[in-house]
């Protein structure tokens, strides 16, 4: 039989996978004191890479960085690395080169 770790993945229905960037732990004032992801200011969105989505999700391609609440979600761990799985509608902000500029919003 062979290894669980060389099997295909495949996103269903709305989901989509997410990796948090490295520097998204921790962060740092603008003073430059270092801040700890245990430390609460708040509620705190976070932004993450796409790397999968399902078929039925629309505004949301791999690639594209994407913005959502941590304290509620889905952990999964793919060969070592630490994957989220999140709906689309648990998704506040899309943030990706292909957007027309016929929309308005920020430029990251």
């Amino acid at each position: 039989m062979g290894r669980i770790d060389k099997l295909p993945v495949r996103m269903l229905n709305d989901r989509i996978l997410v990796q948090l960037d490295e520097g998204e732990t921790e962060r740092r004032s603008s003073g430059g004191i270092l801040i700890p992801a245990t430390a609460q200011l708040g509620k705190r969105l976070a932004w993450a890479a796409v790397r999968a989505v399902g078929p039925n999700v629309r505004a949301v391609e791999d690639g594209d960085q994407v913005l959502f609440n941590p304290e509620d979600v889905y952990e999964v761990e793919v060969r070592g690395e630490t994957f989220i799985i999140l709906r689309e509608r648990d998704i506040h902000a899309v943030a990706a080169e292909r957007l027309d500029a016929g929309h308005t919003g920020l430029y990251l």
